[in-house]
């Protein structure tokens, strides 16, 4: 055991939970952002202009999700050379089989069993290709049609929960997707893994709104404009070290997404795509996800979208955290990041 561990070190396998879990989850969204989102605000534009050039770019970006998954990924865990390589074609088999998730599970063991066996033979440039692809295809082909539903179950339940019970369900999807856009876990991957669209989308878009402007509001004594706009079109996963120091900073951004979820889904009924619902105002991706779900919205739409993306978040945020300043929760600098 201990030889396989010191050969597994020595390869650079990790197997742990921020590996797999932080690490290429994260990088997994990366792979759809230049792929899949970029294509679908690109398809946006296309449509609502009626530009055939951004139509063509959209359909090439985003026929490039799964092999942008696996250069993400494969990148992110350290691969080089012919492991990297290789793990394109996996990428494009397990998105086809098993969508974004199938994809990244099969580029995973793949990339994984092929660092085992990079340069350790005198015909690496056939084993190493071979095993790579030959792996990540067989498990993309046992593991993705199953790994698909699952997935598009639980997206489907939590939409109907969230049709069914608005009020509640605002409430939760909002608070849970907010908290998992700042933990060091990619929302966006999530969300687009389990289709979350439709109204629970737009609940989920609140509370990543609520997460990013309220923060960026929050802590503008201390960061001033460059910490707004960092955390505001960037991420407030920058407050995650804060977080950890005094979870009581976390309070005011909870307690608002709290509130705009269910304004949300019960008075403005705002919806999203999958792709856009786990991003929040990142490069105000969250709020053309909601323009691309609900082209014909109407003002309805724009009064909501700016209330609950943008003026709500920032003005609640900062009446929550201003009361808990006043009564010693939130203390000078306790907001204060690198930036």
């Amino acid at each position: 055991m201990t030889k396989f561990k010191s050969f597994l070190q020595r390869k650079g396998v990790d197997m742990s939970w921020k590996a797999y879990f932080v690490d290429a989850l994260g990088a997994m969204a990366l792979g759809l952002f230049a792929s899949l989102l970029i294509g679908t605000i690109f398809q946006t534009i296309g449509d609502k202009t009626g530009i055939e050039a951004f139509l063509v770019i959209a359909k090439y970006a985003k026929a490039a999700t799964g092999a942008a998954i696996a250069v993400a990924i494969a990148y992110k865990l350290g691969c080089e050379g012919l492991v990297l390589f290789s793990a394109i074609a996996v990428g494009i088999a397990g998105n086809e089989l098993g969508g974004p998730m199938g994809a990244y599970v099969a580029v995973i063991v793949a990339v994984e069993l092929g660092k085992m066996v990079y340069k350790e033979t005198q015909v690496d440039i056939l084993v190493t290709p071979a095993v790579v692809i030959i792996s990540g295809v067989l498990v993309a082909y046992a593991v993705g049609a199953p790994i698909q539903k699952v997935m598009n179950a639980l997206g489907t339940f939590i939409e109907n929960a969230t049709q069914m019970q608005p009020f509640l369900m605002g409430i939760v999807v909002s608070v849970v997707i907010g908290m998992v856009l700042t933990l060091p876990i990619s929302s966006a991957a999530i969300c687009l893994a389990i289709g979350l669209g439709g109204l629970a989308g737009g609940a989920a878009t609140a509370g990543c709104c609520a997460q990013m402007i309220g923060f960026a509001v929050l802590s503008f004594k201390e960061n001033r404009w460059g910490g707004l706009v960092a955390q505001g079109l960037g991420t407030s996963m920058l407050q995650m070290g804060n977080i950890v120091k005094n979870p009581k900073i976390w309070i005011p951004v909870l307690l608002t997404s709290a509130i705009t979820g269910p304004i949300s889904t019960c008075v403005f009924h705002l919806e999203n795509i999958p792709i856009g619902s786990g991003m929040g105002t990142c490069g105000l991706v969250g709020p053309i996800g909601i323009y691309t779900a609900m082209p014909d919205g109407g003002l309805n739409m724009w009064i909501g979208m700016l209330l609950v993306c943008f003026v709500l978040p920032a003005v609640l945020s900062w009446l929550f955290g201003l009361i808990l300043r006043k009564i010693g929760w939130i203390r000078e600098g306790d907001l204060k990041i690198d930036c």
